[in-house]
């Protein structure tokens, strides 16, 4: 089965992740890289609500997710590191988080780069993280 690689802060978890999470399945084992609170704290200037530890445990309790790492480095190719341990075959990405010096860095190590529709499962509203800090003043 083919391994699919995601990469995210996952702070407030909520069912726009999970259909995310659920979209990279269809593509095979899924396997995060869960920014760490410092890098968090150094891409977003803020704090997250939940420390890694906590958003670890969260997201290994999701049936679509097959292992979940803390990124090991900084920046927002915190997981780098990790591509040589996941040897993954596609790395899957949200639209909002994809850039070009993003798919450059992925397809030149050989890896398929797949950019998510970002489909609200059933007739749930789409949810960002950004949508509802916003919504509650943060």
């Amino acid at each position: 089965m083919p391994k699919v690689f995601v990469s995210g802060c996952f702070d407030v978890l909520h069912s726009g992740h999970i259909a995310f999470l659920e979209e990279a399945a269809r593509y095979g084992e899924v396997y995060v890289s869960l920014g760490s609170d410092k890098t968090v704290l150094e891409l977003k200037k803020r704090p997250t609500l939940y420390n890694e530890q906590e958003r670890k445990y969260m997201l290994e309790a999701i049936r679509f997710v097959k292992k979940v790492y803390i990124g090991p480095a900084s920046g927002k190719l915190d997981f780098a590191p990790l591509l040589d341990v996941v040897k993954p075959d596609i790395f899957f990405v949200n639209a909002d988080g994809s850039d070009e010096e993003k798919r450059a860095f992925i397809e030149a190590r050989g890896i398929r780069y797949v950019t998510s529709s970002r489909v609200p499962h059933a007739d749930l509203p789409e949810r960002s993280t950004t949508s509802i800090r916003a919504s509650l003043g943060r």
